[in-house]
């Protein structure tokens, strides 16, 4: 996302507001959590700008990071053999 156009406007740097995107959708955390997180770093984010951010960003980001995914189903195929047992 080195398009400056993205996050014009914006009162946070790029960096912060994807970090926040990328741990929301990464791991289990709310936004109350990474509100809390970002505290601890010394910046003060609400949890509902936070929640904007994903509403706004996550989208942008699925789109640019979907080329590189690496494709995938979820049909797979066994090989059977057959073993012929004599009976005693």
């Amino acid at each position: 996302m080195e398009n400056a156009k993205l996050f014009k406007w914006r009162h946070f740097e790029a960096e912060i507001i994807l970090l926040c995107v990328r741990w929301y959708l990464r791991y289990a955390l709310s936004y109350r959590d990474l509100e809390e997180m970002m505290r601890e770093r010394g910046l003060s984010i609400d949890h509902t700008t936070i929640f904007r951010w994903v509403q706004h960003y996550a989208p942008e980001l699925e789109k640019r990071c979907r080329p590189h995914l690496k494709a995938w189903n979820d049909s797979w195929k066994v090989d059977e053999t057959y073993i012929k047992v004599k009976k005693v």
